[in-house]
């Protein structure tokens, strides 16, 4: 039966489960992982209008309640800004120079002041407790070590901060589901992404603090709160 949208605290969270394919310690290096972002971003951008339609509410969901000074990790085209809040400070980065191109035109044409740099998500060259909120959106799947990019998330945060991340991952509907392992091989080749992985299971091996976590779209969708360990 499929989990419909709903709200958890920590405690709901499901034990790890076992390994899938496409969802193990399976990477692309930073170098592949820029070279397919350079192949497709003509096609994102064009697309990006798509992405906000199906993801924007939930975007909204899971970062409205940033605040102060904002850190967005794997910022991409910066498609997270316009749901951060217009009092908060914002600072995306990217390993990407072809997202953060997009990134700084999405800022210019919404009017926002921010910064953007680029920076490997797994060695943040911040000092820690930087920023009063960390976000990330559809990026743990990417990262060739999605552990060490949630821990760099963490050290950067303010102990008094929050991280909200909102992952995708393996559906609760089990067809789907079978479908996203099926294709996961396929899936992770061409986009470097293992999108059959379990967001929730990622974030428990790290040094964060999950304190509540909803889901939607199927159980494709997680939003996490978390609070630095």
């Amino acid at each position: 039966m499929a989990r419909s949208d709903h709200e958890t605290d920590a405690a709901g969270a499901s034990p790890d489960p076992p390994l899938r394919p496409g969802a193990s310690g399976r990477a692309k290096t930073v170098e592949e992982i820029r070279d397919v972002y350079a192949d497709q971003i003509d096609l994102l951008a064009r697309t990006d209008w798509l992405n906000r339609l199906f993801s924007g509410r939930y975007r909204r969901r899971a970062f409205a309640r940033a605040t102060g000074r904002v850190l967005d990790v794997a910022c991409g085209m910066g498609t997270n800004a316009r749901y951060v809040p217009p009092t908060a400070e914002y600072v995306g980065i990217d390993v990407s120079p072809d997202m953060l191109r997009e990134a700084r035109a999405e800022l210019d044409r919404i009017g926002r002041d921010g910064e953007v740099r680029e920076m490997d998500a797994q060695d943040l060259d911040f000092p820690d407790d930087s920023f009063d909120t960390v976000i990330s959106s559809l990026s743990t799947c990417t990262f060739p070590g999605p552990v060490a990019a949630l821990n760099e998330m963490n050290r950067v945060c303010d102990p008094d901060g929050r991280v909200l991340l909102l992952e995708h991952g393996r559906s609760d509907v089990d067809l789907v589901a079978r479908y996203q392992d099926w294709r996961a091989d396929a899936h992770f080749e061409k986009h470097a992404c293992r999108w059959n992985q379990e967001p929730l299971a990622v974030v428990a091996e790290s040094d964060l603090q999950v304190e509540r976590a909803w889901s939607a779209a199927l159980g494709i969708i997680t939003g996490i709160e978390a609070r630095p360990g």
